[in-house]
């Protein structure tokens, strides 16, 4: 196995994957120096608990076809193969055993960063991450500083990520399908013939 050095761990539903999240980890990869972006798909996040998620091995696949032609970019199972509940401390400890000797830089939004102190137990998943990458969008506001008093240590792991405003999303391409509506260029070709030929979100 190729030794890396540095590893992004990008966390979703990905229900759909859509170009939003290829610009998104591609901005990740390239601002954070990554040798190595992985899309860990996810469940059904304990913090979140959606309603209606498509079929794991469905969004799996959707994935794969997303990034392909990607060398940088790889599917983790981290989070399928092992049973629930899935939380991020675990997530990290796994890959680090996989990936012996790269520094883990954990992906996530302005909210989530804001939500952090309500995890499983953050301070020593702060802790365990040699970086958090933070995707920030124009209306979030993070006060590091107030951070800080509750999770020692945040203020020197948080890397900002400046990324273009997207408002795409993948509830949206999912009504968009329901309702008949044209989304064939918010996804990759590959993803749109999957989701034609599968019959997905109608």
């Amino acid at each position: 196995m190729t030794a890396y050095q540095r590893i992004g761990i990008f966390g979703g539903t990905f229900d759909p994957p859509h170009v939003g999240h290829l610009i998104l980890a591609e901005e990740c990869r390239t601002q954070l120096s990554l040798d190595l972006l992985l899309w860990v798909v996810t469940d059904n996040p304990p913090h979140k608990r959606y309603t209606n998620v498509s079929p794991i091995q469905d969004r799996f696949m959707l994935v794969e076809k997303a990034i392909q032609g990607n060398p940088s970019f790889r599917t983790s199972r981290v989070d399928i193969d092992r049973p629930g509940p899935h939380f991020a401390i675990d997530t990290v400890n796994i890959l680090k055993e996989e990936y012996p000797g790269a520094e883990m830089y954990y992906l996530m939004g302005g909210d989530s960063l804001h939500d952090l102190p309500t995890w499983n137990k953050p301070q020593q998943f702060i802790d365990l991450c040699d970086g958090i990458g933070v995707m920030r969008r124009h209306a979030d506001q993070v006060d590091l500083s107030a951070l800080e008093k509750v999770l020692h240590g945040i203020s020197e792991k948080v890397k900002i990520v400046e990324a273009p405003i997207l408002e795409i999303s993948s509830k949206q391409i999912r009504q968009r399908i329901a309702e008949g509506m044209g989304y064939r260029y918010y996804l990759r070709d590959a993803v749109y013939q999957a989701v034609c030929e599968l019959g997905l979100y109608r």
